[in-house]
């Protein structure tokens, strides 16, 4: 089976591709030739991942799925959010993300956050949606090399690393978008 991934980004897909079974063949949008800049317009994170599915789907007549992403801190009223990846604005690097998070953590004790995960599939005219969560904490300081985004920040509950400092399958194991791949693949193999 061949199955579009609505993504740009190489570190989500690599990290969704080693997750599935060797039976899908992920392509990517650079794969079907699509280079759009899908808008992420909506006010949240299911909204953001059915905007992805429905642009394939309308221009390029492919089944596929989407993901979008959140981390959300709870002293900060779930912000970032949907807002995630341009919480510092809309060229921010994750290094101004982080930073901008860090500081405007300053001072809270309660530390608490999750990443969210919403995985979106479309097949003809159905519509799944797949949701994983990984509970955590926010650190006081940058750790590790490893992942992406938020990772070197965020330390989910039971662990003494960052997802940053973790080799991709221990962070696939407990986290969010594993988590959401998980029930994906369960849906797929049922149908």
């Amino acid at each position: 089976m061949k199955l579009v991934f609505a993504t740009h980004n190489l570190n989500k897909f690599k990290e969704v591709q080693s997750l599935l079974p060797d039976t899908i063949e992920l392509v990517s949008l650079t794969d079907i030739g699509c280079y759009d800049d899908i808008p992420e317009t909506e006010t949240t994170i299911e909204g953001n991942a059915l905007l992805k599915v429905k642009h394939i789907k309308e221009n390029y007549g492919l089944d596929c799925f989407a993901d979008d992403t959140g981390l959300e801190v709870k002293a900060l009223n779930n912000a970032p959010g949907v807002y995630s990846a341009r919480y510092a604005g809309p060229n921010a690097s994750a290094e101004n993300n982080i930073n901008m998070l860090l500081e405007n953590m300053t001072g809270i004790q309660d530390r608490s956050a999750r990443f969210k995960t919403v995985i979106v599939f479309i097949q003809s005219e159905k519509i799944e949606f797949f949701t994983g969560i990984c509970e955590g904490t926010i650190t006081r300081d940058k750790k590790g090399t490893l992942g992406f985004g938020y990772d070197p920040i965020f330390q989910a509950i039971g662990f003494k690393k960052t997802f940053a400092e973790m080799t991709l399958a221990q962070k696939s194991e407990i986290g969010h978008r594993g988590k959401a791949v998980r029930l994906l693949i369960d849906y797929l193999s049922k149908t």
